[in-house]
């Protein structure tokens, strides 16, 4: 553990819901922060007043909640810390690091049209640079940094290594617009070193963006951060992550049945490596994440890869806590609200359910039999196997099973064997019409795991729904 007590933050402008990318920055962060034992921290950057949203920052904050990345102490908003931004463009004014600039928008539309016919950088080169201001003026302006002119920007960056840029190609950035709100450039260095952040973990898009921040750190006669620029995520085909790749909202993945646990898991696993562990709670992860295990090619996201994680964890986790998933689930996207006996009876079939199933979706989907209403909706081929043979059979031992005293797995299976032997027939042309009559399916847990499940009363119920005619 380093001697500075490491704090991380995530900071998601308010513009929409929390995708995956950043759903993965937020992890990487709280992963590094718990490691440490450090603080990981939040700040809504909402500086942008005209797209950000109360509905986003919702959003964000419900997604961050279902995948279990608890931060410490308040969330920040940034727009309330706009008169902050402004005395920090002060200190570099009174410093000789950053100066007003009175261009107009037409000047300097101007000087970069020139600047592209002559095929020069587009970086705006302001005559009020080294000019004094008019401070009686009323004109508007913006505050630019002064950026220097020669030499290089080194990043010392912990994943990407060593990187340089020429301070030729980083401009005089405005640091404040002319109505007095400050840029996202100038917030992120204020913020970050006000909330005492040690380490940004982001995405390597923004690794040109720390150049221009550590402009800004120096301008201000502070120290950077540790950055950490983490390759971004592409679909499997190696292009930009899009929607028909996966990058959807965290709230969406929850409603298609994945499991809180097995989405850390695989977000930790898109870009970060500890050997060859595929599979790893949230405790492992935490105790093994560092830097170091980041890799610099792009992550490859594969639903294939996240289903099969998702079902392992599944088939680890608690059976009471599946049950209250799949009931919220079933809640939500069907509004179908279990009664406290069918509840009951979804956990006891849970063990059997889960090895089938690599969703909460499928397996509610399986499920079907518990919450099902009589009498019942039968899929086509569950009806094929009720021709009018079956029925009369199933009703044949539908009297049997009614004058059995033990309604237990192992005495109701001894119960049909012995049905079939006595009637010559092999077992599954019995427990197949059982399967349709007691599901509705041509699929499900063990018969007479169903038939417990669903207990003496409704188990007969529906045997006789189906044995008449």
């Amino acid at each position: 553990m380093s001697a500075t007590p490491v704090v991380t933050r995530f900071a998601p402008s308010p513009t929409g819901f929390l995708h995956i990318g950043g759903a993965r920055t937020a992890l990487f962060n709280w992963l590094f922060a718990r490691h440490h034992g450090g603080k990981f921290l939040l700040r809504i950057e909402d500086t942008d007043i005209a797209r950000s949203t109360p509905e986003a920052t919702a959003a964000i904050l419900d997604g961050m909640a279902w995948l279990g990345l608890d931060y410490d102490g308040e969330a920040i908003s940034q727009i309330g810390r706009i008169d902050i931004h402004a005395k920090a463009v002060e200190t570099m004014l009174e410093r000789g690091t950053a100066y007003r600039c009175y261009a107009t928008k037409e000047e300097i539309d101007a000087a970069r049209e020139k600047a592209r016919a002559e095929k020069k950088p587009l970086g705006y080169d302001s005559p009020w640079r080294d000019k004094a201001p008019d401070l009686t003026s009323d004109m508007p302006f913006t505050v630019r940094l002064k950026a220097p002119r020669e030499g290089e920007t080194v990043i010392e960056d912990a994943v990407q290594g060593r990187v340089a840029f020429g301070n030729h190609q980083l401009d005089d950035l405005i640091l404040l617009r002319s109505d007095g709100t400050p840029t996202y450039m100038l917030a992120v260095v204020v913020d970050d070193h006000d909330m005492g952040v040690t380490h940004v973990i982001r995405g390597d898009d923004h690794l040109t963006n720390a150049a221009r921040q550590t402009l800004i750190y120096q301008a201000l006669g502070l120290t950077p951060p540790i950055f950490s620029h983490i390759p971004l995520i592409h679909g499997p085909d190696g292009a930009k992550l899009s929607k028909r790749h996966g990058a959807l909202g965290v709230g969406e993945y929850r409603d298609m049945g994945y499991l809180p646990e097995a989405m850390r898991n695989y977000l930790a696993r898109l870009g970060w490596a500890h050997g060859d562990d595929e599979f790893f709670t949230t405790e492992q992860a935490t105790e093994w994440f560092g830097l170091e295990g980041i890799g610099k090619s792009a992550a490859r996201f594969d639903f294939a890869k996240l289903e099969n994680l998702n079902g392992q964890h599944m088939r680890a986790a608690d059976d009471a806590y599946l049950a209250d998933t799949a009931a919220d689930l079933l809640k939500s996207n069907d509004g179908i609200v279990l009664t406290a006996e069918q509840h009951d009876a979804l956990r006891l079939a849970m063990p059997g359910l889960k090895e089938r199933a690599k969703t909460v979706n499928e397996l509610a989907a399986s499920a079907y039999y518990i919450y099902a209403t009589r009498p019942l909706m039968l899929e086509p081929k569950a009806e094929k196997l009720l021709t009018d043979e079956a029925r009369e059979t199933l009703a044949e031992l539908t009297s049997q099973l009614r004058d059995g005293n033990d309604w237990l797995a192992e005495k109701l299976e001894e119960t049909v064997k012995t049905f079939a032997e006595t009637k010559g027939q092999k077992l599954g042309k019995i427990a197949q019409p059982m399967r349709a009559a007691l599901t509705g399916k041509t699929s499900s847990p063990g018969i007479y795991d169903v038939m417990v499940t669903l207990g003496r009363e409704e188990t007969l119920a529906r045997l006789e729904d189906q044995s008449r005619d």
